[in-house]
């Protein structure tokens, strides 16, 4: 599912954290390609 690409895992802060999504989608098995927790306002 994920040959041949990377994750860029873009959280929120008062929801899903970009550090939890990372660890999903590296749990199933992608490269993590960047990582960031955001306040969208």
């Amino acid at each position: 599912m994920f040959d041949g690409k990377q994750v860029i895992a873009i959280g929120e802060r008062d929801g899903v954290s970009g550090t939890a999504i990372a660890a999903c989608a590296e749990a199933a098995g992608a490269p993590i390609a960047y990582v960031a927790t955001e306040c969208f306002v």
